[in-house]
């Protein structure tokens, strides 16, 4: 039962288009909750397909994500509508084109049978030096962040995959790239409330099913622990003072963030600690191995309490029970439709 429970928080990235014999293996042992597609896993969309109808006869069924922004965080080439970024869409200052590029992403997602967006980015573009948020984010004001967030989340849905939004409880004003080291967020509680804060208060009101914490130490918040790995933000912040009942995702534990000061299996445990249901390990499978070890270690010694591994395969369960499920929707692609969408947000 624990051994089944501890796989389900696993999402993990696998390293090619097919299911190896040795991949499957892992992904069975584990049996893991989720894996996550990069460029180094997508073929054509029959190839892609076929690819996760295997991940989804695993045991396991695990949910099958990817990261599907627009702009240069997209995974599929064509004939999938190359969508610009969020920033493109922001500059039309319009809630219903922001969902429809939602449920076109949807659409064009589910039909070769992906189950999650990591989307909408719900960060405020608040610093213009920051080097890896930027044309990702909606824009600079956390209202029109909040409005076209939340659209595009209902678009997702609509669409036939679930959402997740990002990075909690801001990556918007960082100077430093959070995948090769960590950032610091020096705002007081009061002006995060003000600008970070908003577009999340506002999709968790709208019923967002999943978020990703950051890999961001925020010193009004917790000055020693990153948001990944802090009880102060994740458990006290956002699950009670937000009241956020949904799935709490990490960002890749295997990012420097993390790594340069932790193991990814102390990174693992600790992340449960502070409140993470599902941990990422994205770039080597070895990673999501390490951290099953020594969260199965930390529960054998009581230094990590069982409970909070039973609620949050629970929460991840409950997650992967509203996925679109064998009923694959139909999009020819490349798709005219969706084409005609991109020239629209083009000529904004």
């Amino acid at each position: 039962m624990l051994h089944a429970q501890i796989g389900r928080l696993l999402f993990v990235g696998i390293p090619g288009p097919t299911l190896d014999a040795a991949t499957r293996q892992t992904l069975e042992e584990l049996q893991i909750g989720g894996v996550i597609l990069f460029r180094r896993n997508v073929g054509t969309p029959t190839e892609i397909s076929a690819l996760t109808a295997a991940l989804h006869a695993l045991p396991s069924q695990p949910l099958v994500a990817i990261d599907h922004e627009g702009g240069r965080v997209l995974r599929l080439g064509e004939p999938f509508t190359q969508f610009p970024p969020p920033a493109a869409v922001g500059r039309a200052r319009d809630p219903d084109l922001a969902y429809r590029v939602g449920h076109a992403m949807g659409v064009e997602l589910a039909s070769v049978g992906i189950d999650l967006s990591f989307a909408p980015v719900l960060d405020v573009n608040s610093n213009p030096a920051n080097p890896v948020i930027s044309d990702r984010a909606f824009g600079s004001d956390p209202t029109l962040v909040s409005e076209l967030g939340v659209a595009l989340m209902r678009g997702l849905h609509d669409g036939g995959v679930l959402s997740c939004g990002k990075h909690f409880p801001g990556h918007g004003d960082t100077e430093k790239d959070s995948h090769l080291e960590l950032p610091v967020v020096w705002r007081s509680r009061a002006e995060l409330e003000k600008t970070e804060l908003v577009p999340f208060r506002a999709a968790i009101a709208a019923g967002i099913p999943m978020l990703m914490s950051a890999h961001v130490l925020y010193p009004a918040l917790d000055p020693e622990h990153p948001a990944t790995l802090s009880r102060a933000i994740l458990t006290d912040l956002l699950r009670k003072e937000q009241h956020f009942d949904g799935v709490v995702a990490s960002d890749d534990l295997d990012m420097r963030a993390i790594t340069n000061h932790q193991s990814v299996g102390d990174a693992a445990v600790a992340t449960l600690r502070a409140g993470v249901d599902a941990l990422l390990a994205c770039q080597e499978l070895q990673s999501a191995v390490a951290a099953f070890a020594a969260i199965e270690d930390a529960v054998a010694k009581t230094s990590l309490d069982a409970n909070l591994i039973t609620a949050a395969a629970r929460r991840i369960q409950r997650l992967g029970a509203r996925r679109g499920g064998a009923a694959r929707v139909e999009c020819r692609l490349p798709n005219e439709r969706h084409r005609a969408l991109l020239e629209e947000i083009q000529a904004v």
